[in-house]
């Protein structure tokens, strides 16, 4: 099974980038989406085959998720279950018969880090959210998590450590997931290879490979076993992000 990620940025606008050719190419199982940037009703495209479970922003132009899948879900929700964070379009999960799929777009802390406190208890609940999903069956959870990890991770790390995406307390809530009982698959098939997912749109980034790791497949522990591969697309243009897929089971 193949399942692929990419945080697009704009989804009209990546439409127009080869973000259909990639997709058609790709023929993923699962497909997420990050910053959709638009509501479901403003689409112009259409893949036959997939299902399509749209979650956007109440503002316009901002924030989304959105996945297709192959196999329909035996459920769909959006956003926790309580309700929050469902007004930026963060969360989708779908569960499957041996498995939950969640589709996040971890919150930006912003310059200044003026949203760190906001980040912070959302990585809180997001973490009990995915631990409460991992005792019924197991996690898949892809997306735009907004963090560098570790120091090979990101390209300049001295100079970002107090930056959005690589402040220790952006990195320690990483970590107490991680803890909990999920692996980052990549870094579990690839502990020492360094590749970015994300470039800055200034000072040329991109064709320096001056970038960041914030674009993961995190997975339970309990089915690392089934983890046959995790690739990092870096020449896939179209995004400041590129995307990344895993096969597994």
């Amino acid at each position: 099974m193949k399942l692929v990620t990419w945080n697009v940025n704009g989804l009209r606008a990546c439409m127009n980038k080869g973000f259909k050719d990639f997709f058609m190419e790709i023929d993923a199982d699962i497909f997420a989406i990050q910053e959709t940037k638009m509501q479901e009703e403003q689409k112009e495209f259409a893949f036959p085959g997939y299902y399509e479970y749209w979650n956007s922003a109440q503002k316009k132009g901002y924030s989304g998720t959105l996945i297709y899948t192959k196999e329909k879900p035996i459920k769909v929700s959006y956003g926790l279950p309580d309700g929050k964070y469902n007004d930026e379009g963060r969360i989708i999960t779908l569960e499957f018969l041996e498995f939950f799929f969640v589709d996040v777009y971890v919150p930006n802390s912003q310059r200044e880090l003026t949203r760190l406190g906001y980040r912070m208890q959302f990585e809180d609940d997001f973490r009990d959210y995915l631990v409460s999903l991992d005792a019924k069956k197991p996690v898949i959870m892809c997306g735009d998590l907004n963090v560098a990890h570790r120091e090979i991770d990101i390209k300049n790390p001295k100079a970002n450590e107090r930056n959005a995406g690589f402040t220790i307390e952006e990195r320690t809530k990483f970590q107490m997931l991680l803890d909990k009982g999920f692996v980052d698959s990549f870094r579990f098939l690839y502990p020492e290879v360094v590749k970015y997912t994300w470039w800055s749109y200034m000072f040329n980034s991109r064709q320096n490979n001056i970038g960041w790791r914030i674009d993961y497949f995190v997975i339970s522990q309990r089915i690392v076993n089934k983890l046959k591969e995790c690739v990092i697309y870096d020449q896939v243009l179209g995004s400041d992000h590129c995307p990344v897929s895993i096969e597994i089971f």
